[in-house]
């Protein structure tokens, strides 16, 4: 945790009662965020990055046999050892977040202006009119048109992206010092997505807000965050800065993620390289490292013992791997050493199907 950190997770478990038994969703997670900073949360989905966003605001308490282990740090305060009503305290107040779905996570029954309006009276001690007032230039801000009348509107009335404006309107409505922004251009056209990530780009830069944005999009991840972690089965399996992260990726996975994206250089007819498999289910992780069934250097070490998230030369990043020192300083995980053991003899059936593609 450095003077500049917001945010401070350490060792994090979520743990769910389910039929096959305790599991943990989220498994001896640390992370840092630090004030201004837009952080980026990668990896597919049911790795654990919305149940991590959910822990931070304490949203699973109500689950029944939902329990935590570890610490969240927020500004100096351990916020899985609050009472209910600070953490109501916290919610939509400091921390604020935005939900993947706008249309499930907005009363149907309630104008945008009222519901806007019932967030800032929760927290400020606000009139009817105040609140209704500050609503409307929450929408103007978020670059919603006509918001004098759209106030008045119906979720039903408004389109996709207009909906998630409403939903960023929302969560700023109180000006909170960290915005959790679970994925929020799932669904909407890449035109409206590229406005979203400008303005959350421009409420970091102008109220000095900082993010923390689970996404699946590695594009948008390079173009907005500062740092980022890649999560895997319940894990952070790598964080560094954005620069390093994608000139110098150190896990497997990383590496994977950064082949399944197509590119504008290089043979655009040349077959996207998937990852081989499926993230395994909560109840049925491997006794060593979670990753092994699906990595390409897998050896007897990777099978029976769980490396740990250790920290690299820089202090900047860490990586959770036996073979992340393959390749070197030039080329990381990622490099021809990688592509041989991966791809050569020994390989999954799948990837040998790649290779051959290849």
């Amino acid at each position: 945790m450095t003077e500049a950190a917001l945010l401070s997770i350490k060792g994090l478990k979520t743990f769910f009662h389910t039929d096959h038994g305790r599991v943990a969703a989220v498994d001896d997670l640390s992370l840092t965020i630090n004030e201004g900073e837009i952080f980026g949360v990668v990896g597919e989905s049911g790795c654990g990055k919305s149940v991590t966003a959910q822990s931070i605001m304490r949203l699973l308490d109500e689950k029944r046999g939902t329990s935590y282990e570890g610490q969240i740090r927020y500004a100096g305060r351990d916020l899985l050892r609050l009472g209910k009503r600070e953490m109501r305290d916290i919610r939509g107040d400091e921390i604020a977040m935005i939900f993947q779905d706008p249309l499930s996570s907005l009363n149907p029954l309630l104008t945008i202006g009222e519901q806007i309006a019932e967030t800032i009276r929760a927290h400020r001690k606000w009139s009817r009119r105040q609140a209704q007032q500050e609503a409307v230039r929450l929408l103007r801000l978020t670059g919603i048109p006509s918001p004098e009348r759209r106030v008045f509107d119906y979720p039903h009335q408004l389109s996709g992206g207009m909906r998630q404006r409403v939903m960023i309107a929302i969560a700023l409505s109180c000006q909170p010092r960290l915005l959790i922004a679970d994925e929020p251009t799932t669904a909407l056209d890449v035109t409206i997505q590229a406005q979203i990530m400008d303005l959350l780009v421009r409420l970091n830069r102008e109220l000095g807000m900082s993010i923390m944005l689970i996404t699946h999009d590695l594009g948008v991840v390079a173009e907005v965050c500062h740092r980022v972690a890649v999560m895997y089965a319940g894990q952070i399996v790598e964080t560094a800065d954005v620069k390093s992260l994608f000139s110098h990726p150190r896990h497997p996975y990383t590496a994977g993620l950064m082949r399944s994206i197509p590119r504008i250089d290089g043979d655009r007819a040349a077959a996207l390289q998937a990852v081989d498999g499926m993230v395994p289910p909560l109840h049925d992780f491997p006794s060593g490292c979670r990753f092994a069934p699906r990595c390409g250097l897998t050896d007897d070490r990777c099978r029976s013992i769980m490396p740990e998230l250790t920290d690299l030369n820089d202090s900047m990043s860490s990586v959770r791997c036996w073979h992340a020192d393959i390749g070197g300083a030039k080329g990381g995980i990622a490099d021809d050493e990688y592509r041989k053991r991966a791809f050569g003899e020994g390989a999954s059936a799948g990837n040998k199907r790649t290779a051959q593609k290849l």
